[in-house]
């Protein structure tokens, strides 16, 4: 797993002591996501950043790593506060190996964590985004058993809210396999709507206490952007 130079500073956290929400996007950019549905996911992320810079309080504590699965499973952006993100330029590649993406999303996850826990910091329920519009190439390997445990085990014991979201052939049966939660189905290409809805959410959930439920908008609502 190859891993981008970028690392927030090592003072980060004294400068900016502020509760964190950590995000991490785990994106599909299989060979099956060239052309439009990649286009569209990347102006996707730049709604994402735009929307969330904007906000003077969650640029601040929203915390957001990309991790891109096609034919290899890369660290595209290491986790930084809101102000900070820098949508990485997705390129399609490779086959799906999803259950690899999902265990290298949780490890930076947990990484996260403990320096959060060894700064003095306060943090939110993180979030696990999966995207993806295929089945894993991945599904018969030891990995998929273990990135079902581990998802399910993190749900239950809320250390995570894990959200899987699949697009146009997506494999909606084995998504569903991983989260207790019911998979998302992405109407059309609406990435935009999508980063737009986890946006709002996380400006609500950057604006409450830690610890606090936080309600969220129903986006498989009629006018939301899916389906489930």
């Amino acid at each position: 797993m190859e891993q981008t130079p970028f690392e927030p500073g090592k003072n980060d956290f004294a400068i900016n002591p502020e509760p964190r929400c950590a995000s991490v996007l785990v994106l599909d950019v299989s060979g099956s996501m060239q052309g439009n549905p990649l286009s569209e996911l990347q102006s996707g992320l730049a709604v994402y950043r735009d929307e969330i810079a904007a906000d003077t309080l969650a640029r601040k504590r929203v915390d957001i790593a990309v991790i891109t699965f096609g034919g290899s499973v890369d660290v595209v952006h290491n986790f930084s506060t809101a102000d900070n993100f820098m949508p990485p330029t997705l390129v399609s590649k490779g086959d799906t190996p999803m259950a690899q993406a999902v265990l290298a999303g949780l490890n930076l996850l947990d990484e996260r964590k403990k320096e959060y826990r060894q700064n003095g910091i306060q943090y939110y329920r993180p979030w696990v985004f999966l995207i993806t519009d295929g089945a894993p190439t991945d599904a018969n390997s030891p990995q998929w058993a273990e990135a079902v445990e581990q998802v399910r085990k993190g749900e239950d014991a809320k250390t995570f809210s894990f959200f899987g979201v699949g697009v146009e052939n997506a494999d909606m049966q084995k998504l569903g396999e991983l989260s207790k939660r019911e998979p998302l189905k992405l109407k059309g290409l609406r990435f935009r709507d999508l980063f737009q809805w986890l946006s709002n959410s996380q400006q609500s959930v950057s604006r409450s206490t830690p610890g606090d439920s936080v309600p969220l908008t129903n986006p498989a609502a009629p006018d939301g952007w899916a389906t489930v």
